[in-house]
């Protein structure tokens, strides 16, 4: 989900879900008054200043997935481990941007470097653009998530090219509980939610340092990451869509690959992102020019000249439909 969403991306590492709600009428104590903004840092400094154990899950669509997170972090230095319950067993542990993901039953530890990373619930990216002329915040109530008293928020959109977003903030630590990604009709695409939570829980980050370093029994695989600019690679968009920023541009290499670098080029409006994939056009894997969705997440794909370009976020695939139509080669 794209919040400010990593999502992370392609390689997402969240999963979403239902909670515990109080009654209606526990909408009819509003939250108090904030601004877009002081609303992002209560939530971001709560997930960056708690140590906590839970489970989550994530609902998009008819999919369903659960996962358990050990989060830890003194302010700088964070660690994470989330293991899923669901689906084929994954274990993945991050230390702030470095990232290694556990596949037992393919006996396979990816380990990568992940600028854009965005786990539930760290949420805030900051593009450096004032974010209010985006999206308001609109007070909804009150009401109980997994057990704790949550404040309700609205993060409403003031244009077509972005979707809104309904969050459950815990009352006395600003921790996000609860997320709901919707559509301009309140139409809720994506949604995830704690089912079990236990705040400021003993977790240690010297013991998740070592479960990160312990990779005996797997076979270590390390694409090649590469900072690098779309002018460097031969890319430029011809116009801005409006509201999102540049944030970071890769060059990607799989182990052994033979075919060019792929690259990554990642936008961000403060809360929503996109991705533009950019390869090389081979004519047995890209075979017609396509748009898919799956939640609030959609891709939109089409062959530019020799190249490949596919675009990916959790917005709306207008706005998709922008990002690649601007999208030109310059050599």
């Amino acid at each position: 989900m794209s919040f400010a969403r990593c999502a992370l991306g392609a390689m997402t590492l969240a999963l979403a879900g239902t909670a515990f709600a109080a009654p209606d009428d526990a909408r009819s104590a509003p939250p108090p008054d904030k601004s877009l903004s002081a609303w992002l840092e209560r939530l971001h400094e709560a997930a960056r200043r708690r140590a906590y154990i839970g489970t989550f899950v994530v609902s998009s669509g008819a999919e369903m997935a659960a996962s358990k997170i050990w989060h830890v972090c003194d302010g700088s230095q964070q660690y994470e481990r989330i293991e899923t319950l669901t689906g084929a067993p994954r274990t993945t542990i991050r230390r702030n941007d470095e990232v290694v993901t556990f596949a037992p039953d393919l006996k396979v530890a990816l380990r990568e470097r992940r600028e854009a990373l965005r786990l539930f619930p760290d949420l805030l990216r900051n593009p450096g653009q004032p974010i209010e002329a985006l999206y308001s915040a609109r007070g909804v109530g009150q009401e109980r998530v997994a057990g704790y008293d949550a404040l309700v928020v609205d993060f409403v959109p003031k244009d077509a090219l972005r979707y809104g977003y309904r969050i459950w903030s815990e009352k006395a630590t600003g921790l996000v509980l609860k997320l709901q990604t919707r559509d301009a009709a309140g139409q809720v695409l994506e949604q995830v939610a704690f089912t079990e939570l236990q705040l400021d829980a003993p977790v240690k980050m010297d013991a998740l340092a070592r479960q990160m370093e312990n990779t005996a029994g797997y076979q270590v695989v390390k694409p090649e990451l590469r900072k690098t600019t779309p002018e460097a690679e031969g890319w430029r968009l011809k116009a801005d869509v409006a509201g999102f920023q540049s944030m970071s541009c890769h060059s990607r290499r799989e182990p052994a690959a033979r075919a060019t670098p792929a690259v990554q080029w990642v936008f961000s409006d403060g809360l929503a992102s996109v991705s533009l994939f950019l390869e090389t056009f081979d004519a047995k894997r890209h075979t017609k020019e396509k748009v898919v969705s799956a939640g609030a997440t959609h891709s939109v794909s089409r062959r530019l000249g020799e190249h490949w370009v596919t675009a990916m976020g959790e917005v709306p695939p207008e706005t998709l439909g922008q990002f690649v139509q601007a999208l030109e080669r310059t050599r």
